[in-house]
């Protein structure tokens, strides 16, 4: 069945490949949109645009909507191939005007280092957790709002912070030019099945 051009993912959706990748997870699980819509407290339209790489979504949705289907956010990823890593793999993992990068490889087990371009006003679009232990965080460029367990940690060019993953945190740019941070979770992100760890 031939697809009108208007059902190709969209770049600036942020999803254009995580999107087709859940949507491909979710009919392996033999979940519907309904039943998965319904297990986030989303809508059946929403998720649909989403999987069809039409809709940007906040960090904490779709770690909601990956725990209803029984996976992790890991999933998701492309993980880089070559041992020396110019630019890195794409990540998508959720958020709003920003563009993320993956910058270590898959069979790394110590530790998962990403890249993050925000845009003025980008961020995560809400606060979560993550099923990891520890998060570091620099800023190369402009400035960065983190709120870790609701107390405000702002930081600068040269400024790093170390926080718990399973403490609640968010982050924007709240200036008008471009942010650009680096992430180091440790251990990485599971990519395998994981049903409860998943959580807000």
């Amino acid at each position: 069945m031939p697809h009108h051009p208007s059902d190709a993912p969209d770049a600036s959706s942020g999803m254009n490949e995580a999107g087709p990748r859940l949507r491909q997870l979710r009919l392996s699980r033999k979940l519907t949109l309904l039943e998965v819509a319904e297990r986030t407290g989303v809508t059946k339209g929403f998720l649909s645009l989403l999987e069809r790489g039409h809709s940007r979504v906040s960090v904490p949705i779709l770690l909601r909507i990956c725990e209803a289907i029984g996976i992790t956010i890991g999933s998701l990823f492309e993980y880089p191939a070559e041992t020396v890593v110019r630019e890195g793999s794409r990540l998508q993992m959720g958020g709003v005007d920003i563009d993320e990068y993956l910058l270590t490889p898959r069979d790394e087990e110590l530790i998962q280092v990403m890249r993050t371009l925000l845009r003025p006003g980008g961020g995560s679009a809400g606060a979560y957790t993550l099923d990891a232990v520890t998060i570091f965080v620099t800023v190369l460029r402009g400035q960065l709002d983190l709120i870790v367990d609701s107390v405000p940690r702002p930081l600068t060019v040269g400024e790093s912070t170390t926080f718990s993953a399973r403490l609640l945190h968010e982050w924007s740019n709240p200036t008008d030019s471009q942010t650009e941070v680096l992430w180091v979770i440790a251990p990485p992100l599971p990519r395998d099945l994981l049903p409860h760890a998943l959580r807000d």
